[in-house]
């Protein structure tokens, strides 16, 4: 993209516009909180939607709040001096927040959204005009280089990401800006990169706009902006993970295969490699740009291929040396999967016959590969502190509610394997263990039977996980408070229920390696 195109974007050259600019944003309540209270919770939602005629509605009056609305979010042309009365106006204009639209009515020349950060921040995500709501939300644009705002895939990532403070975070691919914003909180420098100029460009206003500090922006694919010797604490990504055909089919009216149009690809979206090697090939490179310790966290598409195993396939993406947390969150088959992405291009709304030729042509790439079904989730990298440390490679479906935000839950996951990992079956008997908080204990069986067939434990926060036990499994973690050793505990179970001690000693270690594991128990001190 040349840098032409950037002259329809807001000047990045006068930071003072963005900070006098914010300042009348949160003076006038134009923020998350503002905008609930003044919209109303379905019209708030329908916005998510990118559905504007509900809030329409709801900003007929002639409040400075209500003409921000119109302005940056619902992209209406407002009178000149209605945005005067809240808006250094003449600035915004000069600078390219504002354009002037006819008559005496100025719009927006970018999407602008509030949005709350975790610790009740006020921030805005700036993004091109009507592309606010990012992922498979039907925004319709075939323009390469549009730049998405904030969807559900983006805050996912930024709700799983570990927050512990750090020197270097690095932000690859990072579109309107959110994962960076999100990093500045915790991280002394931010990295931010992005194949497309004009994504490092929105990302800068929207960390100006949010009061953030500035990142270094570096447009480049993959990790080729990032020099040999440079390594971070902290890498994220939710990458172009789309897995799209590379070459479209000759539509109707095209005369030779000289005619057929390539791909018309979208860069937010589409990988522009084959299948799902641009997820393979972050996750296999993002090793070496780790220092130990350090964490590499991405959202990511993967093929289920007819004869192979797709969690070995994910587990031979691991780079040497990294622990792995890979979370598989929902499976949709080849055709679920090309309806969506051609819907979210719009491409369900031209002319029917095309429709179906592309259609056609994403079936025929997978065909192709032997794919049957796409997994969609999240993967967690931790680097090993030692390099001869052995790694440890979880992979799991888990498609079931969880509680966001999930980046305590994930470090703990880690700071388990590592206890694990530690500690041999004799010392998880010697060792003293609490039962996590609002864990409950469900008996499943038939009415009236004397015994249930089966206790099932239940998480009430973080993953939600629940996991079946036997009776000393259940009375086992009912009794760990810390107080007494798993040994001591076992001991006195083996004795109420009459079984030979050395023997439950023997066989219950399994049972309760995997209560760590699981997040069920933790240990005491």
């Amino acid at each position: 993209m040349s840098n032409s195109s950037l002259s329809s974007l807001p000047s990045t050259d006068r930071p003072e516009v963005a900070a006098r600019l914010r300042d009348a944003l949160i003076g006038a309540s134009f923020t998350a909180d503002g905008l609930l209270d003044l919209l109303g919770a379905p019209a708030y939602a329908a916005l998510a939607r990118s559905e504007i005629v509900p809030a329409l509605r709801a900003t007929r009056g002639d409040s400075p709040l209500e003409a921000l609305v119109r302005l940056f979010l619902l992209q209406q042309p407002v009178p000149y001096a209605r945005v005067a009365d809240v808006l250094p106006v003449d600035d915004c204009v000069d600078s390219g927040w504002l354009v002037r639209a006819g008559g005496d009515e100025l719009a927006a020349a970018v999407d602008v959204r509030p949005y709350g950060g975790p610790d009740g921040e006020d921030w805005f995500i700036v993004s091109d005009l009507g592309c606010a709501v990012g992922g498979a939300g039907g925004i319709g644009s075939r323009a390469e280089g549009v730049v998405l705002g904030v969807g559900g895939a983006s805050t996912t990532l930024a709700g799983i990401t570990v927050r512990t403070p750090v020197t270097s975070a690095l932000d690859l691919g990072t579109g309107s800006g959110i994962q960076a914003l999100h990093a500045a909180r915790h991280a002394t420098r931010v990295t931010a990169t992005d194949v497309n100029p004009r994504a490092l460009h929105i990302t800068a206003l929207t960390l100006a706009l949010s009061g953030a500090p500035a990142a270094d922006l570096r447009q480049g694919s993959l990790f080729e902006p990032v020099r040999d010797d440079e390594t971070y604490d902290l890498i994220v990504s939710n990458p172009p993970f789309v897995i799209s055909p590379t070459r479209l089919p000759p539509p109707p009216s095209a005369e030779s295969l000289r005619d057929a149009p390539l791909f018309a690809r979208l860069t937010y979206r589409d990988g522009g490699m084959g299948g799902d090697d641009l997820c393979r090939t972050l996750v296999r490179q993002s090793g070496e740009r780790l220092n130990e310790g350090g964490y590499a966290q991405f959202l990511a598409n993967w093929q289920h291929v007819e004869g192979e195993d797709w969690q070995d396939r994910l587990r031979a993406w691991v780079p040497r040396g990294c622990d792995a947390w890979i979370v598989q969150r929902e499976v949709q088959d080849v055709t679920q999967y090309a309806e969506l992405w051609l819907r979210d291009a719009g491409d369900h709304r031209g002319d029917t016959a095309e429709y179906q030729a592309r259609y056609d042509a994403w079936l025929d790439e997978f065909e192709s590969r032997k794919v049957k079904a796409v997994g969609f989730g999240w993967i967690t990298l931790r680097k090993a502190a030692a390099a001869d440390t052995e790694p440890v490679i979880t992979v799991e479906e888990w498609p079931h509610p969880v509680e966001q935000p999930l980046g305590d839950a994930v470090r703990a996951h880690f700071e388990r394997v590592d206890y694990l990992r530690e500690h041999d079956d004799a010392a998880l008997l010697a060792a003293h263990f609490r039962l996590v908080e609002e864990v409950v204990q469900e008996q499943v069986g038939l009415p009236g039977a004397e015994d249930p067939e089966h206790v099932v434990l239940r998480q009430n926060r973080g993953m939600r996980r629940a996991t079946k036990v036997d009776t000393v499994g259940a009375g086992f973690a009912g009794v760990c408070d810390g107080t007494l050793g798993a040994g001591r505990i076992l001991d006195a179970i083996a004795q109420l229920v009459g079984e030979d001690p050395l023997a439950l000693r023997d066989r219950t270690p399994a049972q309760i390696r995997l209560l760590v594991e699981q997040g069920f128990l933790e240990p005491a001190g």
